[in-house]
């Protein structure tokens, strides 16, 4: 393969695997946001907080693998118990309490994260077993990439059997569309929906760990993911995990193959692309009218 080759498919990898990133962040809130229609600002702090405890337990036991399973699980918990206590108790005022109550959980989280964890930059190291590179038609590439587009594409499998193959995916369907009439049946509603709430918030959670070893752990972390996860949201169209998913990977590409050839439009590339969808559909490309 040629240097020119070997460069055009280094850089589409690369989006590839941003792109599967930016998918476990956006899934998880397309779960929250476009299913449920709880409008979260908090979201892309759970993500980073998950950061901050996947440097933590590695800290302590070394363990790369013990950090992927404890990590999204301890901040899904922080989620359920957000969703529980505080924004259960401002959902009735609408999308305006949702608001202001969530962009104060996310402060709270930022200043906390600050206190335990300073300001600085922390390393949390790659695992053994995927430190290196691996050839690729002749091309080495990072082992850990690959590892990222292979749990991103776990956790899609995974979510999309639950939510169509399974009777807890057709009862979180069924409460999303009609909520009275599936309390009427006399399933917990509310329980769903905090389970939901949790299950979105552990999909960030694992993005959180996943780039930990990429970008380092530092408390704009958040601010550096979350724009681009309520855009695909918006884009792919409320409540479409498919969505996500295509606008997540060519937000990716666009993002790599942007910085290579375009640098100084790349920051805008996306809201370039944005716009184009939402003239042509409103709705977004996999989105429904009601």
């Amino acid at each position: 393969m040629d240097a020119t080759t070997a460069m055009y498919v280094a850089q589409g990898l690369h989006g590839l695997a941003y792109g599967m990133i930016l998918f476990l962040v956006a899934s998880g809130l397309t779960l929250i946001f476009g299913m449920m229609g709880i409008l979260t600002l908090a979201h892309a702090a759970f993500f980073m907080l998950s950061a901050y405890f996947s440097y933590q337990v590695m800290q302590m036991t070394q363990n790369f693998w013990l950090a992927l399973l404890i990590a999204p699980v301890v901040a899904g918990i922080v989620g359920v118990l957000c969703e529980r206590f505080l924004i259960r108790r401002v959902h009735v005022m609408g999308h305006i309490g949702e608001l202001i109550l969530t962009v104060g959980i996310s402060l709270v989280i930022l200043d906390a994260v600050k206190a335990i964890w300073s300001t600085d930059s922390l390393y949390v190291d790659i695992p053994e077993c995927l430190q290196g590179l691996v050839s690729i038609v002749g091309m080495e590439y990072p082992i850990y990439r690959l590892f990222i587009i292979g749990l991103a594409l776990l956790v899609l499998i995974f979510m999309a059997l639950i939510l169509y193959k399974t009777r807890l995916g057709m009862i979180v369907r069924a409460a999303v569309s009609d909520a009275d009439m599936v309390n009427a049946l006399g399933i917990n509603v509310p329980l769903v929906f905090m389970l939901v709430f949790g299950v979105g918030t552990w999909m960030a959670g694992v993005a959180g760990v996943a780039i930990a070893p990429i970008l380092t752990v530092f408390p704009g972390l958040a601010d550096q993911m979350g724009m681009d996860a309520y855009i695909i949201v918006v884009v792919g169209g409320f409540g479409s995990l498919s969505g996500a998913f295509l606008v997540s990977i060519i937000f990716g590409l666009l993002s790599s193959y942007g910085v290579q050839f375009v640098s100084q439009l790349a920051p805008i590339l996306m809201f370039i692309f944005m716009a184009i969808v939402l003239v042509i559909k409103p709705v977004g490309i996999f989105g429904e009218r009601e």
